[in-house]
């Protein structure tokens, strides 16, 4: 017997008892309480790690939004009841801002409303188009495919700070301009340039990962409904209304409500883009939490947690909005 046989015997026999001794307490739990309730016991480790990492620092947060003070220890903590949402909403008129006793927190909901909107729309309609275009039977194919994903692997800051350099006033993009004999444009200053470009920087981001979710959903439906679509004379666009586009639209709404409440919690690339600025022309809902109960001075963490807690609320409702309709979907298709 070569010496590779004897190593590769003893490891297996290693395995084996490892193995054995492994499944001892397992044969006893699934003899106690049966096979059925051994899904209790694999799913201990992650109900662990998510009610460690997620829904405990959110009912801390939630117990955070009724005290006051400055100081960051709970014991150290008054207990205030509602007077951190009573301020929130001590306006004379919701519509104008400057009217609310928090007005910055009034003045960023029309502008995060604004990124939001465009942002969903043109992510989704991005992504559909890309995905529409990987799903045909190009050159390349997988080559393309990691080209649009990459930029989901870098860090926001990365990307921000890219692009910063690519739009500020001696940057890339003027000294194309200037090489054109255009005037350059300082987009930096310009309260509707930065806007474009925070909802561009954001779109380009992220509409990779929208893209294989999309291009999943194209790839799980049935190429004899596209031939039977073929055979009855319909065209491309006739196939894509009627064939794709209806069996795509639990995808669609699966997308539409993750860009939708990564949009709401957007905070990184713009703060490292713009840090709100020009003003507060960029200075969204997220950046007015964090800017509440960290940087200014005396600190709120109860004002930042109460604003969070709103927030929390606003995604829950369209977490439940999406459960439904995606509850409808599925019994029409």
């Amino acid at each position: 017997m070569s010496w590779l046989s004897m190593i590769k015997r003893f490891a297996n026999t290693i395995y084996s008892a490892i193995m054995n001794i492994i499944g001892i307490p397992f044969e006893v739990f699934q003899r106690y309480v049966g096979a059925r309730r051994m899904v209790i016991l694999f799913l201990l480790p992650n109900l662990l790690i998510f009610s460690t990492f997620t829904l405990f620092p959110v009912f801390l947060n939630i117990y955070y939004s009724f005290t006051g003070g400055s100081k960051p220890f709970l014991q150290d903590r008054p207990f205030v009841g509602l007077d951190n949402y009573s301020r929130i909403f001590d306006c004379a008129n919701y519509l104008e801002p400057n009217t609310c006793r928090e007005d910055i927190f009034w003045s960023s909901i029309p502008r995060t409303l604004v990124y939001v909107g465009s942002s969903v729309v043109l992510t989704l309609l991005v992504s559909v188009i890309t995905a529409l275009v990987l799903n045909r039977p190009i050159r390349f194919k997988g080559f393309f495919r990691s080209v649009f994903f990459y930029p989901v692997m870098l860090s926001p800051v990365v990307i921000a700070l890219t692009w910063r350099w690519i739009v500020q006033r001696e940057g890339l993009m003027n000294a194309v301009l200037k090489s054109l004999n255009i005037e350059s444009v300082n987009f930096m200053v310009s309260p509707d340039w930065a806007t474009f470009w925070v909802i561009f920087v954001g779109v380009w981001a992220s509409m990779g990962f929208y893209s294989l979710i999309i291009l999943a959903g194209l790839q799980s439906i049935p190429a004899e409904l596209y031939e039977a679509a073929k055979i009855d004379g319909a065209d491309e666009f006739a196939s894509f209304r009627k064939v794709t586009l209806p069996l795509l639209s639990p995808t669609i709404l699966v997308v539409l409500v993750l860009v939708t409440i990564r949009s709401v919690q957007v905070f990184d690339h713009v703060y490292a883009f713009t840090t709100g600025g020009p003003g507060t022309a960029t200075k969204y809902l997220v950046q007015y939490i964090v800017e509440t109960g960290f940087t200014t001075y005396p600190r709120s963490f109860g004002m930042a947690a109460a604003g969070s807690a709103l927030m929390l609320l606003v995604l829950g409702s369209i977490t439940l909005i999406q459960n439904r309709l995606s509850r409808r979907t599925d019994e029409i298709y």
